[in-house]
């Protein structure tokens, strides 16, 4: 593995060969979440991932913008890819920050791989989810928010707390309150320039369904699969089906991405559809 530094983000490359796949983590996690994923890839494409700002061990706790992060998903695939768009591959909040960047960057972007984030917050969502999943929704976000806003040991209590619950795999030690800021964001309107994801190119959607709701609606994924070269796929997973069932998940993407992809069967679609 090779590691380079942009701007001021660490970014970590594995592989060789043209096509690059750009891998983006989301809560709790750091880009070891893909690791099981990069060593897989690797053979076949170059794995490029990082983590996100807030998220490195012993980060302060601060806001990150929308635009900033899209802006650093920018900067890394002009560096590691010039010329030539790339495969995201993200889950959690790195959908919501990938899709963004996909939506304003449909040049760069030639596949998304999404990971249990859909047409989350859509009214077709909300509407299928009742009020029951929306009350499930505000109840662990707005605690991680508190939590972040609250800030120091108590914050820190309040997130490992809810991680247990929830039976989130990473190590209490990774579970800092510098993390939850996204929720934060979100519940203080600063993100309310994201809009629900619609793909302009080929899209591979995976998502568990061990949840107590899901984040996507039926009409968003009967969409996606009436489109040629996309696809949703359920597994018997929770909201880690890449760490819960990897051989299974490595497979599906790989028969899913098949050979190398050439820079002429990628289309830039107006932004507008």
């Amino acid at each position: 593995m090779a590691a380079t530094l942009i701007g001021n983000t660490q970014v970590h490359i594995d592989g060789t060969g043209p096509d690059t796949i750009l891998m983006l983590h989301g809560w709790p996690d750091t880009a070891a979440l893909w690791e099981p994923q990069a060593a897989a890839f690797s053979p076949y494409f170059r794995c490029v991932r990082f983590t996100w700002p807030g998220f490195e061990p012993g980060a302060p706790r601060k806001e990150h913008s929308l635009d900033a992060l899209v802006a650093l998903c920018e900067q890394v695939v002009l560096q590691v890819s010039p010329g030539r768009p790339v495969t995201l591959l993200v889950h959690d909040w790195g959908c919501l920050f990938g899709y963004n960047f996909a939506q304003r960057h449909p040049d760069l972007v030639s596949r998304v791989i999404g990971v249990d984030i859909g047409d989350a917050g859509s009214k077709a969502h909300l509407d299928e989810i009742g009020l029951k999943g929306k009350l499930g929704i505000m109840a662990y976000q707005l605690w991680l928010a508190a939590a972040w806003k609250i800030g120091g040991g108590v914050g820190e209590s309040m997130t490992r707390s809810l991680a247990r619950k929830m039976r989130v795999p990473a190590a209490p030690e990774a579970l800092t309150v510098a993390k939850n800021y996204p929720y934060y964001s979100t519940w203080t309107g600063k993100y309310k320039s994201s809009r629900p994801f619609r793909p302009l190119c080929p899209m591979l959607y995976i998502y568990g369904t061990r949840k107590p709701f899901m984040f996507h609606s039926s009409a968003w994924v009967a969409e996606l699969d009436g489109k040629p070269g996309s696809k949703a796929v359920a597994m018997d997973t929770d909201h880690w089906p890449m760490l819960r069932q990897p051989d299974s998940f490595n497979r599906l993407v790989l028969d899913w991405l098949g050979s190398p992809i050439s820079t002429e069967s990628t289309h830039a679609l107006p932004a507008d559809l």
